[in-house]
């Protein structure tokens, strides 16, 4: 079992569009990182490149799911991708 250094939910974290991931401040002066495939792969640690540290990230996967628009027989109908 892994040792979090805290658990933090995911609207503390700051996004950064163009990265399309989430960062939250590190003790160390570094940032904890967890990028939106992560969340989409239900990915639920974030950890600090300079420091041994990690984070529990609380969050609602079905948020992150991405879903397409499908058509069947001209019927379109969302799926997760």
């Amino acid at each position: 079992m892994a040792t979090f250094y805290d658990e933090v939910e995911i609207e503390d974290f700051e996004y950064d569009e163009e990265e399309e991931a989430y960062f939250y401040p590190c003790p160390c002066g570094d940032r904890f990182v967890i990028t939106k495939w992560m969340l989409e792969q239900g990915e639920e640690i974030a950890e600090c490149p300079s420091c041994s540290l990690k984070l529990r990230v609380i969050y609602d996967r079905e948020k992150f799911v991405r879903h397409e628009k499908v058509s069947f027989g001209g019927a379109a109908q969302m799926v997760e991708s």
